[in-house]
């Protein structure tokens, strides 16, 4: 396997929480074969990202968290392309703020979502939000972390729901054992590799935040 399994889309729009808002352009990860794959999140605008698909079975589309920029047209998405929305239940304050009266699959730690001969497993990690879910493929040697985990450091934890102890605990525990060289697909900008970011975690824990 390799990263040619690997196809990302970016869509630009607004994160808003809190009472704020700013302007983001988000990674959407379409991850499989030529005959099935799995959706990373649903950011913004559903056309590009349906486009990428190419009308392959869509097994999945997953959500990695419940902020509003990684799920706008979720359930837009799942009626096109004829798919479950996942996202874990510990996010569900946030996906009623976007989606009020809507349901999704529920996702959970150690949970299988296959598409393609690839095994994505979920990984529960907390923090930039507490349903936060990275997603890990053996066979590609990669993670698809949300914003749980960038190139630099940790994802935000400064608005509501969030909790920066806790981002570090996961990242220590869940991706900190992953092999050094599984690449990271972020939620946002450039990928990076788990050992490139783990040597810094004792700066992050120091920073405070």
């Amino acid at each position: 396997m390799s990263s040619s399994h690997i196809a990302r889309v970016v869509t630009s729009g607004k994160f808003e929480l809190d009472g704020g808002s700013w302007d983001v352009d988000n990674n959407i990860w379409v991850v499989g074969d030529a005959s099935d794959v799995v959706v990373f999140d649903a950011a913004h605008t559903a056309q590009p990202i349906i486009d990428a698909v190419a009308g392959r079975n869509v097994v999945a589309v997953i959500c990695t968290h419940g902020h509003n920029d990684h799920l706008t047209v979720a359930p837009e998405l799942g009626r096109a392309l004829d798919a479950p929305v996942l996202l874990h239940p510990a996010d569900d304050m946030l996906w009623q703020e976007t989606h009020p009266g809507k349901e999704f699959t529920p996702a959970e730690d150690g949970m299988i979502v296959t598409a393609g001969g690839i095994e994505l497993v979920g990984l529960h990690t907390p923090g930039h939000s507490p349903g936060s879910m990275c997603w890990f493929a053996p066979e590609l040697g990669a993670v698809f972390s949300g914003d749980t985990l960038f190139r630099g450091g940790p994802g935000a934890t400064g608005r509501s729901f969030s909790d920066f102890p806790t981002i570090l605990n996961s990242i220590r525990q869940r991706l900190g054992t992953l092999p050094d060289d599984t690449v990271v697909y972020t939620g946002h900008g450039d990928t990076t590799e788990i050992g490139d970011e783990m040597v810094d975690y004792d700066q992050w824990v120091t920073r405070g935040h």
